[in-house]
């Protein structure tokens, strides 16, 4: 009898304890949320990691914020706090019907930064987010925002209008717009030769990763937002621009030509052009450690 109490008893106190083990338990997270909603029923997702000065990266097309695995790596141990956020229509966002034009990215880019009450951030963007970082800057006068950094941007436009002779040609943009409605897969997986300056600059695997991420956005959202890219002359709204602008450009890309960033360091005061001389469009992985360096010393000038 006196062997089954205490039999009971241990069992009590075991049982016992481990309630008390998980109730004290401290949470290993932040507390900061993956999913932000930006308007009834539709939320994006968002990777933040670190301390510090923020620093908010926008994606390109039709990529998502993953695209920076290797930035997130390094700036969050170099005293930063670095937020990518993906755009709706892409990679683990929603994927609402309806616009997909740079008022509704810039709006919710806003949101996300008044939610998360970031302040003083630099804010970057590759190739169509440069635009639409561009967009946004100008759009609400660089609220929250100290520095703006342009990576490949596919601005000031992106098609050649006018005196500005440089990008994709009209005849280029309607087949590309036809392309993405009738093989999409196909074009993404050619991308990857275009995407670098030569051949070999990015390993297979790496040009593999970048395919799925591409081929995880919704295509109806890969047509509409390439769509408004074509459409979009920020031209006119360069000189609005009153804060420090950093311009990572490859010169040897294909997709964004170098003259690009020479209009768009004519067109922004204060600015400066960084070339990346071994690279093409995807700078940020073909020489990931420059461009991470430079980023870093631009944040902390």
């Amino acid at each position: 009898m006196k062997k089954s109490i205490v039999a009971i008893a241990i069992l009590v106190s075991l049982f016992t304890n481990s309630l008390l083990a998980q109730s004290k338990r401290i949470p290993a997270s932040a507390g900061r949320a993956a999913y932000i909603e930006v308007e009834k029923g539709v939320k994006l997702h968002v990777t933040d990691l670190g301390e510090g000065q923020p620093i908010v990266l926008i994606h390109g097309w039709p990529l998502s914020d993953a695209m920076y695995e290797y930035q997130y790596q390094y700036l969050s141990r170099k005293g930063f706090r670095v937020i990518g956020i993906t755009l709706r229509g892409f990679g683990k966002s929603d994927k609402p019907y309806g616009r997909y034009d740079f008022d509704v990215f810039s709006d919710d880019i806003k949101v996300v930064l008044e939610k998360l009450k970031i302040q003083n951030a630099v804010l970057g963007g590759f190739s169509m987010g440069g635009a639409v970082v561009l967009h946004y800057v100008t759009k609400y006068d660089s609220a929250h925002v100290s520095k703006l950094a342009l990576f490949g941007a596919a601005a000031p436009s992106w098609k050649q209008r006018g005196e500005s002779a440089y990008g994709i040609t009209e005849e280029d943009a309607n087949g590309l717009l036809i392309q993405t409605m009738t093989a999409r897969e196909d074009f993404i997986a050619g991308l990857g030769s275009a995407f670098v300056g030569k051949e070999g600059n990015i390993s297979k695997n790496v040009e593999k990763w970048l395919e799925n991420i591409n081929l995880e956005a919704s295509p109806y959202a890969v047509t509409e937002s390439i769509r408004s890219l074509l459409e979009l002359d920020l031209r006119p709204v360069l000189s609005k621009i009153k804060i420090p602008t950093a311009i990572f450009q490859g010169t040897q890309d294909k997709l964004c030509p170098y003259q690009l960033a020479e209009e768009l360091n004519k067109g922004i005061k204060d600015s400066y052009i960084v070339k990346f001389e071994n690279s093409g469009h995807a700078l940020y992985v073909e020489e990931a450690e420059k461009f991470n360096s430079e980023l870093e010393k631009f944040a902390k000038k």
